[in-house]
């Protein structure tokens, strides 16, 4: 079932990344630079914002998706 809630999250990421129910932040320290997204209570998605030349908006990559601790 974590697959099917990871590919919702991504899904909702794709469409609005600052959607509420993904409770995205910005990532300090060594991670700057970096976003996170919640799936569940432990699991995130760690992306970043990829600008694209010649296209409107920046794409979203996924760098990690894991535990809160193996991604942190």
């Amino acid at each position: 079932m974590l697959q099917a809630k990871v590919v919702m999250a991504l899904q909702r990421l794709a469409e609005n990344p600052f959607d509420t129910s993904l409770k995205t932040h910005k990532l300090k320290g060594d991670l700057t630079g970096l976003w996170a997204c919640t799936v569940e209570y432990d699991c995130r998605i760690i992306f970043c914002f990829q600008e694209i030349q010649g296209e409107p908006e920046a794409a979203i990559m996924a760098i990690d998706i894991g535990s809160h601790d193996d991604v942190y």
